[in-house]
């Protein structure tokens, strides 16, 4: 399928909070959207999250006239099996080895389904049509219920010998930190992720006894000045800074582009990353990549999961 083909995809975005869909057409625009909470909960099971992901699409198919489809694009959170698609997101118990692609092609079959991590489709979204574009050389970036990311180099997404690269999130910024839910401890996710800074703060003394206190509301105390919410924040914005030095020195980056809800924050995490950033990026090189919010927002995974179908000679190299 290409860029030329007026038919939408179908672009799905799985994740621990929220499953989000929409229909995208080939330039990249979002003609229609719906969002589902996560069924999450202890006790969930795999089936019960599928049957509430396929009414969702479906219902939006439907909604919108029951259009032909180009194909169907998927950003779930990782790790996967790469391209066969049995997931297994840390932030999903209920789905682990959960065979998304072959559900997706039954569902509808004689279409193109493609699924790659959540992260990496907003780094292809970005590059394919927001902040990267133009560039060759992007780090794109998610930072929400969890921490991750997806690297375009030399214009290619790169997948990685097991369709896993970019996983940023688990890249040790604090050896001594909390531990992480892969198994080990101080990795970026374990400290930026929204419900460990909730936690965190929780701890130092914000909303102590309101055990279901939130990310956006941590977030929205932080605008209002609330100490230990803009400490969280901060704590986050340092955690970042280091970790994308790192991988600046290392993947000589021309942009990164930081989406996921956390992004939304402005100032009060972009300043503190950008003051680690600038402690910990020396070389030269490094120091020349712009470090920005996904242009497309809250889109970004939608639309770089239909760019999986759209643009495969960049973005898809698997069958």
């Amino acid at each position: 399928m290409t860029e030329a083909s007026g038919a939408p995809v179908l672009a799905v975005d799985v994740g621990g909070t929220k499953l989000a869909a929409a229909l995208v057409g080939p330039d990249g625009r979002v003609a229609a959207t719906d969002r589902v909470p996560t069924p999450n909960e202890p006790g969930v099971d795999g089936e019960e999250l599928w049957r509430t992901l396929e009414a969702l699409l479906a219902k939006l198919v439907a909604d919108a006239g029951d259009p032909p489809l180009a194909g169907v694009g998927v950003g779930c959170g990782g790790p996967m099996t790469w391209p066969a698609a049995e997931v297994s997101p840390l932030n999903i118990p209920a789905w682990r080895g959960f065979p998304l692609r072959a559900r997706l092609r039954a569902r509808y079959p004689g279409l193109p389904v493609r699924i790659h991590n959540d992260a990496i489709c907003v780094a292809v979204g970005e590059h394919w049509r927001g902040a990267g574009r133009g560039h060759d050389d992007v780090l794109g970036m998610v930072v929400s219920t969890g921490v991750g990311g997806g690297l375009i180099l030399g214009g290619r997404l790169v997948n990685g010998a097991s369709g896993n690269a970019g996983h940023i999130g688990h890249v040790v910024v604090d050896p001594g930190g909390p531990p992480c839910a892969c198994g080990g401890r101080g990795c970026l996710e374990a400290v930026a992720r929204g419900p460990g800074l909730v936690a965190w703060a929780r701890e130092q003394g914000w909303r102590r006894d309101d055990g279901t206190a939130t990310g956006v509301e941590l977030a929205a105390d932080a605008r209002g000045g609330d100490p230990v919410a803009v400490a969280a924040l901060r704590r986050a914005g340092r955690a970042l800074g280091i970790a994308i030095a790192s991988a600046t020195h290392l993947c000589d980056l021309q942009v990164v582009a930081i989406g996921g809800g956390l992004s939304q924050t402005g100032s009060l995490l972009f300043e503190p990353l950008d003051e680690a950033f600038a402690t910990h990026a020396r070389m030269e090189f490094a120091r020349r990549v712009r470090i920005v919010p996904a242009a497309l927002g809250q889109t970004a995974g939608l639309v770089g999961a239909a760019a999986l179908v759209f643009a495969q000679e960049r973005y898809w190299s698997a069958g």
